[in-house]
């Protein structure tokens, strides 16, 4: 296994545990919820294992696949009256960069999520379902969006909303990290 920090150790192991118990509460195989989300059998007993780091794009598949969100596996189970912050790092990348998903409504789809991408860093996403959208907030520094061969540059201040069906990426300026606030919906 690929050197990892315990925060995203703990995520996998959560998630990984969360995907079996559910997969085993419908009594389905390991092959089935591989159909089911297009993985392959190995994958998914990696992941159940908490051995494997899968995108947060194949997460949200095998969600889908179970009828539950991203966040029912992701985050930490948790009192209506927990005001801690107990924020979940569900992706850590170079140069200090993180994803941390804040939270979720009630609303299947709907979370909150902080990122912060060191200098220069890119960030793939896979297409999320159809309709699904994102609000993008920039607290700080400039991000590059590419969505459908577009390029835009976000500065801090700025927020916008993006469809996320199709294949899009997040990159830091050239010179200083980027920090904002993601709100996904429906995906």
């Amino acid at each position: 296994m690929s050197t990892m920090s315990a925060r995203i150790q703990t995520f996998l192991d959560r998630v990984g545990s969360r995907v079996r118990e559910l997969r085993k509460g419908r009594e389905w195989t390991i092959q089935r919820l591989a159909d089911e989300a297009s993985l392959s059998r190995r994958m998914l007993t990696q992941i159940e294992l908490g051995q494997a780091n899968p995108s947060l794009a194949t997460i949200d598949r095998i969600a889908h696949a179970l009828g539950t969100s991203f966040a029912d596996l992701a985050l930490a189970e948790r009192s209506p009256l927990d005001a801690d912050g107990g924020h979940t790092l569900a992706w850590e990348g170079p140069r200090g960069s993180t994803a941390y998903i804040l939270g979720a409504s009630s609303v299947p789809g709907t979370e909150l999520w902080r990122w912060h991408l060191g200098p220069s860093v890119r960030y793939q996403a896979e297409a999320d379902r159809t309709g699904a959208e994102e609000i993008l907030h920039i607290l700080s520094g400039e991000l590059v969006l590419c969505l459908a061969g577009e390029t835009r540059t976000l500065d801090a201040g700025t927020s916008t909303r993006i469809s996320t069906d199709r294949s899009y990426s997040y990159t830091a300026g050239d010179d200083d990290s980027v920090d904002f606030i993601r709100v996904v919906i429906g995906a």
